[in-house]
């Protein structure tokens, strides 16, 4: 405990460095980046230096990034050439900007793509993610990887641990869990050690660590962004999206990132209706919550203690004094917790099959690799077993998937009855109700978004006694972002939840 205080009281005054040559650096959006930029405070290799500084101070405590880009700051300067050469004009929405990704996006450079197991350290990819390419389009600056639970919690580990990155922290209470495979990515943004990050989702591994360390985090629509290059789980559930400390830098991010491609066709082909002509930035209003129909299903606040329940009650009310007509009592179905079994066991019936389907897929198309099926990555464990802390995690989930012989009649019918769960639940609510959002604390409804395909947009929303970040999740069907972002941008504005953590051991 003597070493967790001295440490967090390191990460404070670590803290009192982010002010320098009249760009304040703490918090930056990426508005305030491009102000600097263009106003000649602060250059990208400044910036790119100063996340770089944030990790090298912070990460021995947090743990959020698992490697650096030796790159990053030859990526900076080149771009700072190329806004002296255009007179500051930017050439892409992120230009100069550091991004820091989650270790299953891969990058065809310097940087490692594991997924935090030590199986795939030194495997070469053939090109980078689809989004990493639209995210270089835009001019971004790839920062790093952040640390997730390895495999992206699909081999049951502590909640944001990898034999890469070891454990990562929360920094608003490093005795509280971080929550969720993406919790590098949101321990990262939290903490100032990125401007803007992105994680992935089967289901809650975005909205979960984005709510438990009060930032902002994107679940966005099955195949809105594209899912190639990442090391997968499930082609039905995976998707890609930003964590960062603002609506408005979470926007921007999904506005570089969305669209199609070919590598991943069939999902970004069916979502590419969704996308709106003139991207997503036109739906910051702040009156996004005026006219908006907002249920809130009952049975998902349970368990909350007499502090959060107020202040979401608060939540409420301002909700309405800003327009919305909030709809409370409502019933996803008639028994939840019975929906939220039958889900489960559907969900865990066909993603074990898939989960080996699809990262052999992914091992086999590697250019090299020392493991090129879910066989080798268990033989691995088995052979490292320390390392991979086979003692204190097993790997019982891999084992379960290796012994699966693709998607057979059990498998075809578990995927046909989360449909029907998908269709005759939140689907039918919002439907039914003629609702543009629903509203749960945290990711509590993330497995109703997630068998459907829905969005979900997780905003702050305040701090229990131990000072532990908790959110609020717009949630909608699928191509609802417009609304959702309208609305959690407006939430935002209305209420100002987020500070800065201040690293309670």
């Amino acid at each position: 405990m003597a070493w967790l205080r001295l440490q967090a009281l390191a990460a404070v005054l670590a803290l009192l460095a982010a002010v320098s040559h009249g760009f304040e650096f703490h918090e930056a959006t990426v508005e305030a980046i491009h102000l600097g930029f263009s106003n000649g405070s602060l250059t990208s290799t400044a910036l790119v230096q100063f996340y770089l500084d944030q990790i090298s101070r912070l990460n021995p405590l947090l743990r959020a990034v698992i490697e650096v880009n030796p790159d990053a700051l030859r990526q900076a300067a080149r771009a700072d050439a190329q806004r002296a050469s255009s007179d500051g004009r930017l050439t892409g929405g992120l230009h100069g900007i550091p991004v820091l990704l989650k270790d299953n996006i891969a990058t065809f450079d310097a940087l490692n793509t594991t997924a935090g197991s030590l199986a795939l350290l030194g495997s070469v990819v053939k090109r980078d993610a689809g989004v990493v390419v639209r995210l270089r389009q835009a001019g971004a600056v790839v920062l790093g990887k952040a640390n997730p639970s390895e495999w992206s919690s699909f081999r049951a580990v502590n909640s944001g641990w990898s034999a890469r990155g070891g454990q990562s922290l929360n920094p608003y209470n490093l005795s509280s869990s971080p929550c969720g495979s993406s919790s590098g990515p949101g321990i990262a943004a939290a903490a100032n050690m990125a401007a803007v990050t992105l994680g992935t989702e089967t289901d809650g591994s975005i909205l979960c660590p984005s709510a438990w360390n009060s930032v902002v985090g994107i679940k966005p629509t099955l195949g809105l962004t594209s899912r190639s290059g990442v090391i997968p789980i499930t082609p039905r559930q995976d998707t890609v999206g930003p964590i960062c400390r603002t609506v408005s830098d979470a926007v921007q991010v999904l506005d570089a990132i969305v669209g199609y491609d070919a590598f991943d066709a069939a999902a970004t082909g069916a979502a590419s209706k969704y996308i709106p002509a003139g991207g997503y930035m036109q739906f910051l209003k702040k009156d996004g919550l005026r006219g908006k129909r907002i249920g809130v299903p009952n049975g998902f606040f349970r368990g909350f203690g007499e502090t959060e329940l107020r202040v979401y009650e608060q939540h409420l009310t301002t909700m309405r004094n800003h327009g919305a007509v909030v709809i409370e009592n409502l019933d996803v179905a008639p028994n939840l917790t019975a929906l939220l079994v039958d889900i489960a066991s559907d969900k865990w019936i066909a993603v074990r099959a898939e989960f080996k389907l699809s990262l052999n897929a992914y091992l086999a198309d590697l250019r090299y690799s020392r493991v090129r099926s879910l066989a080798d990555v268990i033989a691995f464990n088995n052979a490292n077993p320390a390392q991979e802390r086979l003692k204190d995690f097993g790997q019982a989930n891999l084992i379960v998937a290796e012994n699966t012989n693709g998607e057979g009649p059990v498998e075809r019918a578990a995927i046909r009855r989360l449909k029907e769960l998908s269709t005759g639940g939140l689907e039918r609510l919002v439907k039914e109700r003629q609702l543009d959002a629903i509203m749960t604390p945290d990711s509590r409804a993330s497995s109703l978004l997630a068998i459907g395909g829905h969005p979900g947009i997780v905003v702050p929303a305040g701090y229990d006694k131990q000072g532990v970040p908790f959110g609020i999740c717009f949630g909608g069907l699928q191509g609802y972002e417009p609304r959702l972002i309208e609305m959690a941008y407006a939430f935002e504005q209305a209420t100002n939840v987020r500070r800065a953590p201040m690293f309670k051991p």
